[in-house]
């Protein structure tokens, strides 16, 4: 099992990190995000993970000041101490449950506070680059909902995947099944994950994951 990571064990950054986002200790979530850390160990992957539950992440209040400091400044919070750990890994998961055919709150403020690392030119229409280019980086999204039928789902995968996809993640895959267009659409069977985290994550994880049922 593992320990989601508190304040003093931020400093050391890790080549995968997960970010949950359920409220509930030990739920269906946190099943699922640990079975993915198991899988990461098994091929010598060490996962920082961290429960959002266990920090202060305050929501974006739109201030800007990002724009110009290239940092968040607006806000002084767990972010702060979550930003270097994003900067570093190469590959990021996000796990929420479905609230309300949507992310948790919890999930929502992280993604809006990612916002920091978008660079925009002063032309109209305003373009925009990411300051996380560059690195090959890739995610994976996952989320777990009461009703067994898809489209009980709502846009959890989707809130998740597409602000990914703008900040330059690799091609995201969703379980369960349902992305982002042109990703294909995976398996909802927990058989699909070994391959997802081999084709998506990082090619190192490749080896045994796919012996792992």
């Amino acid at each position: 099992p593992y320990q989601s990571i508190m304040p003093d064990m931020f400093s050391e950054p890790q080549r995968l990190l997960a970010i949950g986002a359920s409220p509930r200790p030990g739920g269906n979530t946190d099943a699922m995000l640990k079975w993915i850390v198991e899988g990461a160990a098994s091929v010598g992957q060490a996962m920082a993970v961290v429960q959002l539950r266990d920090v202060l992440v305050l929501p974006c209040i739109g201030c800007e000041r990002c724009r110009r400091d290239k940092r968040c400044t607006g806000r002084t919070d767990a972010m702060q101490l979550l930003y270097p750990l994003i900067e570093a890994a190469e590959g990021l998961v996000l796990a929420s449950p479905t609230h309300h055919y949507n992310v948790t709150a919890w999930m929502k403020a992280f993604i809006d506070r990612l916002y920091c690392y978008y660079d925009f030119s002063d032309h109209r229409p305003r373009r925009w680059s990411s300051r996380l280019a560059g690195r090959g980086r890739r995610a994976l999204v996952c989320t777990v909902a009461e009703q067994p039928a898809t489209e009980d789902l709502g846009f959890t995968l989707e809130a998740m995947a597409r602000p990914l996809t703008a900040a330059v993640y690799a091609g995201i895959p969703c379980w369960p099944n349902g992305c982002v267009p042109p990703a294909p659409a995976w398996p909802v069977s927990a058989q699909g994950m070994p391959m997802m985290l081999e084709n998506f994550l990082l090619p190192s994880l490749a080896t045994k994951m796919n012996r792992r049922r």
